[in-house]
């Protein structure tokens, strides 16, 4: 079985979870799989950007429960469910939700840099209907991109949000008709990829920093010595499209 695809699509690596049978749970084979497509991205100078999806309309129904009653375990290493809600990424990761992503699926989704959401997706996070809690980045990540009045509904009943509800509340960019979270995602994509790899990947080791200010003079002062500046800077001169070597 496959378990995860991958295309290259441009300069974006289009990252497929390929359970259809299952939701797209993640059981041990999908979690080593899901990490090596990760693994990929952020070895290959040309790939840009991640788009995470599920197949078969759904993004993905979180673990597999059955697997993990026979001992299976979603976590890679140190890297979390999947490989992801705690992997430390340099590149940006687009999550294209349609179907349902619930428990680690919502996680997964909530690990990635963008969410680009069908209408009609489910967002949900039901541990608590099965005596857990979101662990896998859930109760941390989600009172950090919401209100806490309502990130607490949502972890506390355990009900799923819809797309468009997920739009309005700031959790997905895009809200888009079903069918297209995937197509539209790659768009975003390729937006994002028109930008310096440095200064993307600086941006994203700021905003996870602990001590973000610090961080910013640091990678800012990296940044102005690289030849990726001296290019953008050089480029917007000559009213040019620059070329970046992430040097």
């Amino acid at each position: 079985m496959t378990e995860v695809r991958t295309e290259r699509v441009g300069s974006a690596l289009l990252i497929t979870i390929d359970r259809p049978e299952a939701r797209n749970a993640v059981n041990a084979a999908v979690a080593t799989k899901l990490s090596a497509a990760l693994d990929e991205l952020e070895a290959t100078p040309e790939l840009r950007v991640g788009v995470l999806t599920g197949a078969g309309g759904s993004f993905s129904a979180g673990m597999d429960l059955k697997a993990a009653l026979r001992g299976e375990s979603p976590v890679v290493g140190d890297r979390g469910l999947g490989g992801l809600t705690e992997a430390e990424l340099t590149k940006p990761l687009i999550a294209a939700v349609e179907g349902f992503a619930l428990g680690g699926g919502f996680e997964l989704a909530l690990g990635c840099d963008l969410i680009v959401a069908a209408q009609d997706a489910k967002f949900g996070l039901p541990e608590v209907k099965r005596g857990l809690i979101a662990a896998a980045g859930g109760v941390v990540r989600l009172p950090q991109r919401i209100p806490h009045h309502l990130a607490m509904e949502i972890l506390l009943t355990g009900e799923p949000i819809d797309g468009v509800r997920a739009g309005t509340l700031g959790i997905a960019n895009r809200v888009v008709p079903n069918g297209e979270a995937a197509a539209i995602a790659l768009q975003l994509a390729e937006q994002i990829a028109l930008n310096a790899p440095l200064a993307l990947a600086a941006v994203k080791k700021v905003v996870r920093s602990q001590d973000p200010w610090a961080a910013q003079r640091t990678e800012s002062a990296k940044l102005m010595t690289t030849a990726d500046v001296r290019e953008g800077m050089t480029a917007f001169a000559e009213r040019r499209t620059p070329q970046w070597t992430g040097r």
